[in-house]
């Protein structure tokens, strides 16, 4: 068992080291343990329920509508459910709803998948940074760097678009892959949020919405790919 960590001003906690050890899913019920809020979240026609059920009916590959933005032949080699990616300037990481090492196009890539239904991409950068604390102020200037555009941004975007995707840049980083992706796997059958998507794609200089990806090689030299994948609304029964 793994001490406490202990108190720092304030009462918070550090945040705890991530395992690197996983352990194979049987199936869809494995994905509720690693939410935030197993209770809260793991409903029918949620994000959660709803991906891991389509995603384990996929396995051992991806499901065709996300296959399909990354490339040719694209091949799943590993992915983690609720996977956490420290970020600079505090303790508490980016978790990506699922993050896969794969290999499309003759490529080797780092893929975020942000799943939803009904939820939103949160607050806005401007609601965030509401109060710019030093910690706030350090993450905002590396997320803008890792996605070669200007600090502060817009505040009008959608601050869990910018860090899940940054956090896609640094994977590709930590695993040597030359492409980062970021894709949105949506199961609303009217494209909720879509709008919020599609202007944060526009900020990076980039064109993606339903069913269609887009690409451009960053000023750090990784790849970025943008995507939105309309989900089969089937699985929001499961």
């Amino acid at each position: 068992m793994r001490p406490a960590p202990p108190a720092i001003a304030g009462g918070a906690a550090p945040a705890m080291p991530q395992s690197r050890l996983h352990i194979a899913t049987t199936g869809p019920q494995d994905w509720q343990a690693r939410l935030a809020d197993p209770v809260k979240q793991w409903k029918r026609g949620y994000s959660a329920r709803t991906a891991a059920h389509a995603w384990e009916a996929a396995s051992p590959g991806f499901p065709p509508e996300v296959a399909a933005l990354l490339g040719p032949d694209a091949e799943l080699q590993l992915a983690i459910v609720e996977h956490k990616v420290a970020l600079p300037g505090g303790t508490r990481e980016s978790q990506q709803d699922l993050f896969c090492l794969a290999h499309a196009g003759g490529e080797d890539m780092a893929v975020t998948i942000e799943a939803k239904v009904n939820e939103s991409f949160d607050k806005t950068v401007a609601e965030w940074f509401a109060k710019p604390s030093p910690g706030k102020r350090t993450r905002l200037a590396a997320l803008c760097a890792d996605l070669g555009i200007a600090d502060p941004p817009p505040g009008g975007l959608r601050y869990q678009l910018l860090h899940r995707t940054a956090a896609a840049v640094i994977e590709a980083r930590r695993f040597h892959r030359p492409v980062a992706a970021m894709i949105v796997h949506s199961f609303s059958p009217d494209a909720r949020w879509l709008d919020d998507f599609a202007t944060f794609a526009t900020h990076l200089g980039l064109d993606a919405g339903p069913g269609r990806a887009a690409r451009k090689t960053l000023a750090c030299g990784t790849a970025l790919i943008l995507g939105w994948a309309p989900g089969d609304p089937a699985f929001l029964a499961a």
